[in-house]
């Protein structure tokens, strides 16, 4: 036996729960909570009325008088999420609650000192991240079990339709995240079967990844998601709006950047591109390694355990198993065709709705962000980054040689 078989056979099997990922719920949190203890009540009071707050422009006088509370209440995991939730959607209401005319480029110490705090306790970045939005930002309503968010911003139905169809995207991935532990396995062993069976469960999620995204079209107004919605994710890293960045007063004498809110902090198309060899160019590599940063840590780190598993493209060429070969393809054709479907989506809901946008003003509301016209809440240029992504994808194919 050659001295690299040797390394594979005595590899540690891949496990979910090694990296607090959910056999359930995959990277969703289970279960978030959505009570704090009494203590933070004042938190809770104010992220319980944004969308009242903000539309009323009230939010920055509550935020202003608010005390100074402390972390060290906070008991487990869980309530830290929470509490990361709750501060960061307060922080971006309160930076764009009058626009990206009007940004308030200063964090008051009651909101940056615990927010900080409890962010490095995390070790997560401070400011609303897709972990806060989406990750732990829904619970299950009895009787009839529907989903619904816990916190919103200004956006009614279409702000509650954006973040559910984005958790019901992420539960449609949780059987690809399972296959892909399956096929990494499968590799180590090796078992040909296990391995073609679990490609063929990858290619199926992400089948119903992409048809669970179709159902933004039946929940989300283009014109409401411009208009209102998606300021409330936008960061102060690559924002002419908030070129110098935010001050968090009592954290940093300088400002601080950190880029808002992006689909791209979603962990599963990062496991997948790492597993199926999609290697992207250096521009959007560089944006996606950053993002990495905007994950949770165990999150973070099952995607560095794929990448550092033995390459499957290595495996199945070597193999010259042809099923192989054509379940891999089928998976890299699946991710470039939710990445088309992913483009098309951004086109309707940014670039066609950008025009429209500026041809009127929603009422009392901050209205359409014009620095970030063309750019992601992330602050790339969305479309050419978009593009870039599939066009790689499909550089993942793989031909059999000889």
């Amino acid at each position: 036996m050659d001295p690299q078989s040797q390394n594979l056979k005595t590899a540690p099997p891949l496990t979910l729960g090694r990296f607090h990922i959910s056999e359930d719920y995959g990277f969703l949190l289970p279960n978030p909570l959505k009570e704090l203890p009494d203590y933070y009540r004042p938190w809770m009071e104010i992220a319980n009325r944004l969308p009242h707050l903000i539309g009323s422009h009230q939010l920055r006088a509550q935020v202003n008088e608010m005390p100074l509370l402390n972390c060290q209440f906070l008991t487990g995991y869980r309530e830290q999420r929470l509490a990361h939730l709750v501060l960061t959607f307060i922080t971006m209401g309160y930076v764009w609650q009058d626009g990206e005319a009007q940004p308030k480029e200063v964090l008051p110490r009651t909101l940056a000192l615990p927010l900080v705090e409890v962010s490095r306790n995390l070790g997560l970045p401070p400011i609303l991240l897709h972990s806060d939005l989406v990750l732990a930002n829904w619970a299950t309503r009895n009787p009839g079990r529907n989903l619904d968010p816990i916190f919103l911003f200004p956006g009614g139905e279409s702000l509650r339709g954006f973040i559910l169809v984005t958790v019901l995207v992420e539960k449609a991935a949780v059987p690809g995240i399972k296959a892909l532990v399956q096929a990494v396995n499968a590799v180590l062993l090796p078992s040909p079967d296990s391995l073609l069976q679990a490609l063929q469960r990858l290619r199926i999620s992400i089948q119903d990844i992409t048809r669970a995204l179709g159902q933004m079209h039946d929940y989300v107004d283009p014109d409401i998601f411009y208009s209102v919605i998606r300021i409330f994710f936008s960061g102060w890293k690559d924002n002419p709006a908030m070129p110098a960045g935010l001050l968090y007063e009592g954290v940093s004498k300088e400002p601080l950047n950190y880029s808002g809110a992006s689909a791209a902090q979603s962990s599963v198309l990062h496991a997948f591109d790492e597993f199926l060899g999609v290697r992207h160019s250096k521009e959007s590599a560089d944006f996606l390694h950053r993002m990495r940063d905007y994950m949770p840590p165990s999150h973070r780190a099952f995607i560095e355990e794929i990448h550092s598993t033995p390459s499957l493209r290595d495996h199945i060429l070597s193999s010259g198993n042809s099923q192989l070969l054509t379940a891999h393809n089928q998976c890299v054709e699946a991710l470039a065709a939710l990445r088309s479907y992913h483009l098309a989506m951004v086109t309707k809901y940014l670039i066609t709705a950008a025009p429209k946008a500026k041809g009127r003003r929603m009422s009392r509301l901050p209205g359409p962000p014009q620095a970030l016209e063309e750019r992601g809440t992330g602050g790339t240029a969305v479309v050419r980054f978009l593009k870039s992504v599939r066009d790689k994808t499909l550089e993942a194919i793989l031909h059999q040689s000889g």
